[in-house]
């Protein structure tokens, strides 16, 4: 049976089928944007492909948190996804709930990233602009030295990302920044400036 590459709408759909929490489809169209931004950035042709791995990352997590990553790829091996999607989506919990290790560099910008997001929109969330708009690096880096701010993310992974893209931490967070800008409406950080 020829596997289905699926496309942004079937995907989006998917992904709305397994989650009904906005902070999660918000989470998930932030890394979306991350991955569509570094595959430009890195000038990849399947641009597509990236932000489709990057959207429906988290498939699983909310109906199945202790089968996350493992649970997805029963999801996707049922929809007929092909395996290069289901790896790369389930490295992204590599060394935190699966041992599938990032090899492409479509997945260490996942693995690099992911908890990125995360430690950024809180860094937004708590600025007196509640914006992502007018983030600066240095806010994120000040954040980031206070191990009780978002104490869920793990900043190890982030650096071990970085380090596995052979970028340096500090631009790694830049381009974070500047592809959650990109849909800062959409993920509820365009604040109020």
């Amino acid at each position: 049976m020829e596997k289905l590459i699926p496309n942004r709408e079937q995907a989006y759909e998917l992904l709305k089928e397994y989650n009904k929490d906005e902070s999660l489809i918000k989470h998930a169209l932030s890394v979306e944007a991350v991955m569509l931004h570094f595959a430009e950035l890195f000038e990849e042709e399947d641009k597509e492909k990236w932000g489709i791995i990057g959207l429906v990352h988290d498939l699983d997590y909310e109906m199945y948190p202790e089968e996350h990553c493992k649970k997805t790829r029963e999801i996707l091996e049922e929809r007929n996804w092909p395996e290069d999607y289901i790896r790369a989506i389930q490295s992204h919990g590599w060394k935190l709930c699966i041992d599938v290790e990032p090899i492409e560099k479509m997945e260490k910008v996942l693995y690099a990233t992911d908890e990125l997001t995360g430690l950024i929109t809180a860094t937004a969330l708590v600025r007196p602009s509640k914006s992502i708009l007018d983030m600066k690096v240095k806010s994120v880096k000040k954040k980031w030295n206070q191990k009780s701010f978002a104490a869920g993310v793990n900043r190890e992974v982030i650096e071990e990302g970085a380090s596995m893209l052979g970028m340096d931490l500090t631009k790694v967070i830049e381009e974070t920044i500047k592809a959650m800008q990109n849909v800062s409406e959409d993920i509820g950080l365009k604040g109020n400036l």
